[in-house]
């Protein structure tokens, strides 16, 4: 993760004993799932990390900070889910809650409830200003997909 947001996480795939293959996270160790085949498996990490995301979020738990690079395969957070993380991490460093955010935004707390939940859809640039009003900037990378 860089700075206050979640861009990536490495993960592992392993075949259990009685054939199933899992996915593990080490650095989100409640993010597991497996398949009926290794490119199953591989194809429901993503969908895995976000749900572990989203429940340290509702737990209002911080984010953990990837600890390995290049260790195995990579799951790329989508960039909404990112910036809404980045957002939830600013505001714990800044020991905000919802009520006090949306007060700052002019906004009512159920919107930054919704703001923070990685499976609704929020305007980037809405997450944009919010961050901004946190002193945090917004910046995206584009580069070739594995």
């Amino acid at each position: 993760m860089k700075e206050g947001g979640c861009n990536s996480a490495t993960y592992t795939v392993l075949q259990s004993e009685d054939g199933a293959w899992q996915v593990r996270f080490p650095d989100v160790p409640e993010a597991l799932t497996e398949g009926d085949t290794e490119a199953e498996a591989h194809a429901l990490a993503t969908d895995a990390l976000l749900a572990a995301l989203g429940g340290l979020v509702k737990m209002k738990r911080d984010i953990p900070e990837p600890s390995v690079a290049d260790a195995g395969p990579v799951v790329v957070v989508p960039m909404l889910q990112s910036a809404k993380l980045a957002l939830y991490q600013a505001m714990r460093e800044e020991g905000l809650n919802n009520v006090t955010l949306a007060r700052k935004l002019g906004l009512v707390e159920g919107e930054v409830r919704r703001m923070l939940d990685l499976d609704r859809r929020t305007r980037i640039g809405t997450l944009e200003k919010a961050l901004r009003q946190l002193g945090k900037q917004m910046a995206s990378e584009v580069r070739r997909a594995a």
